[in-house]
């Protein structure tokens, strides 16, 4: 099973993968060290990275994230502000403070290396980190992968379950199981994983992370709106939800306004997130960092365009989510490196409008057939960042599929929720045209857009 605190967590961008999942493991790597009692006698580290961590890694800021992890630094409570002076800091006196504890000679140029050659064994995002006493004798070498959505695990590790199935009292682990634990129990799919979260923790603490998180989302586009300028990484790519923002706010008082101006609020609130993702901002993987725009934005449509919006409301979408979330998680893949984009704006839009469709009172047949629309009309897309950089096609991938999200709850609630293709179905393909897809259009940055694209 997959925790709600699980698939939402919250960190800085610009990727789950890329920057939260390689700083996790560097940081883990130091409290190896430590554990041993090594830590004292490290005198070097070096990192080698693999698969699509090596391809595009320095647009990823990959080297930026692990950086921070051997300075005992973590995505979910460091200053996005302090990051960027430690990185700078490392740089310039190619010294390392190791944990937070004691400096060591660090040249970030020599000691990451990205290895384009050597094709990783488990998994396309593959870390090595190796620590080394002043002679030269090793102390720790350690490899991990970044398998999506800031999820981490060594390289000979099984990954884990949360907790044994048995402890739940609505386990699933298809999109079936949970259609038939509701009709069992006549709960509704958030209610069911509150009810599954409340297995691992008291409800108070449940309740408490899916309001931080809904804070969370909401503060990042509120930042995104508020903030102009150009984006870090050499595309030179200029900041616009603030400008689109207030365009649209200028509209308002008009007599004649598009009917699809509401769509061009929800594209503006991704677009910001995601902004602020690429500037390597707070945000909340959701289920990745590359597609933390899409619940976000479909979220804040229901919060401040729904009529009958209520919190209640809004707890419900990210619960539900979670159900959705948890299902290409444990059956497929969220990660852009294995599966292409289908595995994070696809799957973020099959949880958003699942989520949108629980909030506006759907039946788990009607969500379970929003999550399948959603994802059906993702298959298949690539993850091919120009530059290497989470910003194009990335940014305005996130605004679609925000709409998308927001068409396919609607459709599901015009129905009764009967449908021909199910939502396993749909995972199923998923995940087999993953498998299928050609490594250079799936984070590489060796097809599509980022090989089409012309810089002039």
């Amino acid at each position: 099973m997959i925790s709600v605190f699980e698939l939402f967590k919250i960190g800085i961008g610009p990727s789950s993968s890329h920057t939260v999942g390689p700083m996790k493991a560097a940081a883990a790597f130091v409290e190896g060290l430590a554990a041993r009692g090594a830590l004292a006698a490290t005198a070097r580290v070096h990192v080698d990275l693999y698969g699509s961590l090596a391809f595009t890694g320095k647009g990823h800021a990959v080297d930026k994230a692990l950086i921070l992890g051997l300075a005992g630094e973590k995505p979910a409570t460091i200053d996005p502000d302090a990051a960027d002076r430690i990185v700078l800091e490392t740089r310039a006196a190619k010294s390392l403070p190791l944990g937070g504890k004691r400096a060591i000679p660090f040249d970030p140029e020599a000691a990451i290396r990205f290895d384009t050659i050597t094709q990783p064994k488990r998994h396309p995002n593959t870390l090595r980190l190796v620590a080394a006493d002043a002679e030269g004798a090793t102390l720790l070498d350690e490899t991990w992968c970044s398998i999506g959505g800031g999820f981490i695990l060594r390289e000979d590790e099984a990954e884990a379950e949360t907790a044994a199935s048995a402890t739940y009292p609505y386990p699933f682990r298809s999109a079936a199981d949970l259609m038939a634990r509701g009709r069992e129990s006549g709960l509704s799919f958030a209610e069911m994983v509150r009810a599954n979260e409340a297995a691992l923790r008291p409800l108070t603490e449940v309740d408490a992370h899916v309001d931080l998180v809904i804070a969370a989302m909401l503060a990042c586009i509120d930042r995104g709106l508020a903030v102009e300028g150009l984006l870090p990484g050499g595309l030179k790519v200029r900041r616009r939800a603030k400008a689109i923002y207030e365009r649209l706010k200028a509209n308002v008082s008009l007599n004649a306004r598009a009917a699809h101006e509401i769509m061009d609020f929800v594209s503006v609130y991704a677009m910001a997130v995601n902004e602020e993702n690429a500037a390597g901002g707070r945000v909340v993987t959701a289920p990745t960092n590359g597609a933390a725009g899409v619940i976000p934005s479909v979220l804040r449509y229901y919060r401040d365009h729904c009529i009958g919006a209520t919190e209640d409301g809004m707890r419900a979408f990210i619960l539900t989510a979670t159900a959705i979330g948890a299902l290409f998680k444990m059956n497929a893949s969220i990660s852009g490196a294995e599966v292409g984009c289908q595995g994070e704006v696809g799957v973020a839009c099959s949880m958003a409008a699942a989520g949108l469709c629980a909030a506006l009172g759907g039946s788990n047949a009607q969500i379970e057939n929003a999550a399948e629309i959603g994802m059906e009309h993702h298959l298949g897309m690539t993850c091919d960042p120009v530059g290497g950089l989470v910003q194009i096609p990335c940014i305005e991938r996130n605004a679609f599929g925000a709409v998308k999200a927001i068409a396919a709850a609607s459709l599901a609630l015009h129905g009764d929720g009967s449908h021909k293709v199910s939502l396993d179905s749909v995972i199923a393909t998923m995940r087999q045209t993953g498998a299928d897809m050609q490594s250079k259009y799936k984070e590489t940055s060796l097809g599509g857009l980022a090989v089409n694209f012309v810089e002039c």
